[in-house]
């Protein structure tokens, strides 16, 4: 029903968001699972990303969630243990911990990047070895506002190809369409929520999971209709009219 040339556009800009979501999925992943001690990503992951775990400090979930893999076990032992006996500035040197941080650390956490915490010398460290109260405001709203942006113009882009896909009943194409940007409001003001009240974690669960299962039948629908489906006579006769 389109013609080639846009056929051949509309499936590079499909290939191509569909590798970026991917791998934004694998992001979200690897930063946020693991942090309550199991594997896998689940809601305690996201109470202790937003709302903090109020029993660890902040550096024992981040050496339990994303930074799980970047030191090895008897290492992170050694700077769990020294932050739970006080994180002392006089133990600093003689446990080990100053040569470990320095060693596997300060390559990314030595203060270049704003974004990240940074890791030199004990005033730096003692700061991360505070008690986690998730991610601070500032952060959140930083992150907030690149989200918004971001996911509302793929959506946008998404959408805009999806249109011209032939979907009955009609409303439920529409329910298809706006449903990510529904999710996105329902997803970031979770976030805020989940720091006061955290059984909101669930609902930035699922509306991630509504999301992604909007994206996907976005991607798959258009894909098949532009390239396998074949439109009924009648859908031909009246021009490709499928709006």
């Amino acid at each position: 029903m389109l013609p080639m040339g846009m056929k051949v556009l509309y499936t590079g800009t499909l290939i191509v968001l569909g590798c970026g979501y991917m791998f934004a999925m694998i992001y979200i992943f690897a930063s946020q699972a693991g942090r309550d001690g199991n594997p896998g990503l689940s809601v305690n992951d996201l109470i202790i990303a937003y709302s903090g775990s109020k029993k660890d400090s902040k550096i024992e979930s981040a050496l339990k969630g994303p930074m799980v893999n970047m030191l090895p076990q008897n290492e992170r032992d050694k700077i769990i243990a020294w932050v739970r006996r006080g994180a002392k500035e006089k133990d600093f040197a003689s446990s080990g911990v100053e040569d470990i941080v320095a060693k596997r650390c300060l390559m990314c956490h030595d203060g270049s990047n704003p974004h990240i915490p940074k890791l030199k010398g004990y005033a730096n460290i003692k700061k991360v070895a505070e008690l986690d109260h998730g991610m601070d405001i500032f952060t959140l709203v930083r992150v907030s506002h690149i989200h918004l942006f971001g996911i509302t113009f793929i959506f946008f882009i998404m959408g805009s190809i999806f249109i011209h896909a032939y979907v009955r009943p009609l409303w439920l194409k529409c329910i298809i369409i706006i449903m990510p940007f529904i999710s996105i409001v329902l997803d970031i003001g979770s976030w805020y929520l989940t720091k006061v009240y955290t059984p909101f974690a669930y609902v930035v669960m699922g509306s991630g999971v509504l999301m992604g299962a909007s994206f996907a039948t976005e991607w798959i629908v258009s894909i098949w209709q532009m390239w396998f489906y074949k439109p009924s006579q009648e859908l031909v006769d009246k021009g490709g009219v499928v709006s």
